[in-house]
């Protein structure tokens, strides 16, 4: 990178372009995840296509690798590169509903939460995750697991269009008519084929408020809960995507003072559908076992898509894996339990989220996602606060994985996985993996977009 070409690229930019001797690079470097420490070469933050166009010739041309940041909240941090560009995409946040063909277009640097607030001006919601400081864009390429799951699919299977800007520098439109391969592979598995300066969503009527059932549970009966809830979760309406959460009580006002710090199982969901419909499909929760707070009601759509942001803050410890399931058999149950008992860190947890519904309905082939059968994805989620204990951590979660690989489907979520890991990319994406690698090598050939390994 000569001094002369990042001149030249920095007259061209609305943005800005931080080098490692800039005030304001340490700051950019900062991501969701603490655990993450990569040495990027560039950071250009990008204000608008243009500057994305600017940034990717400029990569191309001095031969640096080039990682996208939207949200920069993957676990692995792979919105980071080391020794290459990091194209920002933080300034491009901008979203326009169109609320007669339910619609919605968000810029790549766009967070859950920016479209949860524009949707809801026309009380419509597009699929999206949990945790409404997430960019939409590292959600949707890997899949996007939210409350509207079993009702609507995955965000990727919501994504209908989107513009990308490719190795060659050039601004392309994607949609089931033209590049077509490419809106293929973005559902899913868009990482690594472009930067994605606009995404388009179907959305669906819903709130503005909605119920939310949220009950816990006593540790000592967490088999017979987590029992009760595999039951439950079969017949349970396509409106419920529920979670049953192995975890720890808060030390918060409302939970018993005597039980902060114990284990507990939490059962939640908002229920995308009437108000009432909800609340009677949910009545029986509180029978589970023995209820240490029902926390249960009806909250504003948006209020409850900011459930979890507190218990995953910028700068913490994180280290996550998956694995679908093929059922809850009790030895699975036990497994669960007893892993539970053994966690690093109290902050961890591990999380059964209910499939099924609309997500099974997408084909295997219909995008690059080949797991679409399992009823169950665990996630084993290590989150913890000091560094001493990074290693005590990792070793839970691949414990963890032992652990359930008896009862697994096969495959993994890659929103929970490591990119680089190439393993767990050829599981995730099964006999598609090559019709990848064909869409990777037609729109990037010379692999300029390098933040995973798998598809080379």
């Amino acid at each position: 990178m000569t001094p002369e070409a990042l001149d030249a690229l920095r007259a061209t930019l609305t943005g800005d372009a931080l080098t490692p001797t800039d005030p304001a690079f340490a700051g950019a470097l900062v991501i969701w995840n603490g655990t993450i420490d990569k040495h990027p070469a560039l950071i250009v933050r990008c204000a608008s296509t243009d500057d994305v166009i600017a940034a990717v010739n400029f990569a191309r041309d001095q031969g640096l690798g080039v990682s996208v940041r939207a949200g920069g909240h993957h676990v692995a941090g792979s919105s980071l590169i080391d020794d290459g560009l990091v194209i920002d995409l933080a300034q491009m946040r901008a979203v326009e509903v169109d609320p007669v063909s339910r619609t919605v277009r968000a810029q790549g640097g766009a967070l859950i939460g920016d479209v949860d607030r524009a949707t809801q001006d026309h009380a419509l919601a597009v699929p999206l995750g949990l945790v409404s400081e997430t960019g939409v864009a590292g959600l949707t390429l890997a899949g996007g697991l939210g409350w509207m799951r079993r009702k609507h699919g995955l965000s990727s299977d919501n994504l209908i269009a989107a513009d990308v800007v490719t190795a060659d520098g050039a601004l392309v439109h994607a949609n089931p008519t033209e590049n077509p391969d490419l809106l293929w592979a973005l559902k899913g598995a868009g990482w690594d084929l472009g930067v994605v300066v606009n995404f388009e969503y179907q959305a669906y009527p819903l709130g503005p408020e909605v119920y939310v059932p949220f009950v816990a549970y006593a540790w000592s009966d967490a088999k017979q809960v987590i029992q009760r809830y595999r039951d439950f979760a079969t017949t349970a309406p396509e409106g419920l995507s529920s979670l049953c959460v192995c975890w720890t009580v808060p030390e918060i006002d409302a939970f018993p003072k005597e039980r902060w710090g114990e284990h507990m199982v939490v059962i939640l969901g908002p229920y995308v559908g009437p108000i009432d419909e909800g609340r009677d499909v949910t009545k029986d929760l509180p029978t589970f076992g023995t209820v240490i707070a029902d926390l249960s009601g009806v909250m504003p759509w948006t209020e409850a898509q900011l459930l979890f942001d507190e218990d995953y803050p910028k700068g913490r410890r994180y280290y996550w894996r998956s694995t679908y399931l093929n059922g809850l058999p009790d030895a699975a149950i036990d497994a669960l339990i007893d892993q539970t008992e053994k966690r690093a860190s109290l902050l961890t947890s591990l999380d059964i989220w209910q499939l099924g519904g609309a997500i099974d309905r997408v084909g295997p082939t219909d995008t690059p996602i080949a797991h679409r059968g399992a009823p169950y994805l665990i996630g084993i989620e290590a989150n913890w606060e000091d560094p001493a204990d990074d290693a005590a951590n990792r070793e839970w979660t691949k414990a963890v994985s032992a652990a359930l690989e008896p009862f697994s489907a096969g495959g993994s979520y890659m929103n929970f996985e490591d990119p680089d890991d190439a393993a767990a990319t050829a599981a995730a994406y099964g006999a598609n993996l090559d019709r990848l690698r064909a869409v990777k090598q037609r729109y990037d050939p010379h692999n300029l977009f390098r933040s995973r390994r798998g598809l080379t």
